[in-house]
C-alpha cells in the first residue's frame, strides 16, 4: 500500500534562494527515474516529511511529479545538516511495481526476555534489516519475540520470520540481540576478588613481622 506525500514543482535555484525555502518550512528535492526524462526539480512541506521518516521511511510513496504525472517513488537519499540535523535535501526514485527493490525496514523486538527478568541486559546490535521484494510487498517492520532468551543467549537474523514473497541476503548468522550478563554484578565480584587478594597480601607482610616480635 502506497503512501501519498504532496510535493511542490521548483525551478533550479541558488543557494540562498534555497535556503529561504527552506526558512519557508519547505525540503528541496529531486525526482528521477526510468520513466521521468529528466530530473525534476520538487520541494516538499518538512513537517509532513518528517512525520513519514518517523513513521515509515521505506514506505512506496505516490507523488504528482510535475513533468511525469503521478508516480510511485522511494527515498533513496536524505542530507542533513551535521550539526542541528535538520533536513536540507531528498532524492526520491521512481519505481517499478513489478520489479523488487532492496531496501531496510525496521526490527521491532517484542516480549520482555527471561534473561533480562534475572537481572541480564539487553543489547541491540541490528535495528534494521536489509529486503528484498516487490513494492508492494515491503512491510513497515519485522518483528523477533525475544521472550526466551536466556543470560548468554542470543537471536540471529535466521530466526526471523519474513513476510511471504520478502528475502534478505543479510548473513543468517548475524546477531540481531544479546542478553548480557549484569555488569553490576561483575564489577562486584571483580572488586570483593581485589579486596580479598589485597587482604592476603597484607597478612602475608605482617606475618614475618609478627614472628620477629615473638624472638
Amino acid at each position: 500500500m502506497s503512501v501519498s506525500l504532496k510535493v511542490e514543482k521548483r525551478e533550479a535555484q541558488s543557494k540562498g534562494k534555497l535556503n529561504q525555502l527552506r526558512q519557508d518550512g519547505k525540503v528541496p528535492g529531486v525526482v528521477y527515474g526510468q520513466n521521468i526524462k529528466q530530473a525534476s526539480p520538487i520541494a516538499v512541506d518538512e513537517r509532513e516529511l518528517q512525520a513519514l521518516l518517523k513513521s515509515n521511511p521505506n514506505a512506496v510513496l505516490e507523488i504528482e511529479v510535475p513533468t511525469a504525472g503521478k508516480q510511485p517513488v522511494m527515498i533513496t537519499d536524505i542530507q542533513r545538516d551535521s550539526l542541528s540535523r535538520k533536513l536540507l535535501h531528498i532524492d526520491l526514485h521512481q519505481i517499478d511495481m513489478n520489479s523488487e527493490v532492496t531496501t531496510s525496514v525496521r526490527i521491532e523486538v517484542t516480549g520482555e526476555a527471561a534473561g533480562v527478568k534475572e537481572g541480564g541486559v539487553m543489547q541491540t546490535v541490528l535495528h534494521e534489516l536489509e529486503i528484498t521484494c516487490l513494492p508492494s510487498s515491503i512491510p513497515e517492520s519485522v518483528s523477533i519475540d525475544v521472550s526466551e532468551l536466556q543470560i548468554g543467549e542470543s537471536l540471529a537474523v535466521s530466526e526471523v520470520k519474513l513476510p511471504k514473497g520478502v528475502s534478505t541476503s543479510v548473513d543468517p548468522e548475524m546477531v540481531i540481540v544479546s542478553i548480557l550478563a549484569p555488569q553490576k554484578e561483575e564489577l562486584d565480584e571483580e572488586a570483593e576478588e581485589t579486596a580479598e587478594e589485597s587482604a592476603e597480601a597484607d597478612e602475608a607482610e605482617d606475618a614475618p613481622a609478627a614472628e620477629g616480635e615473638q624472638e
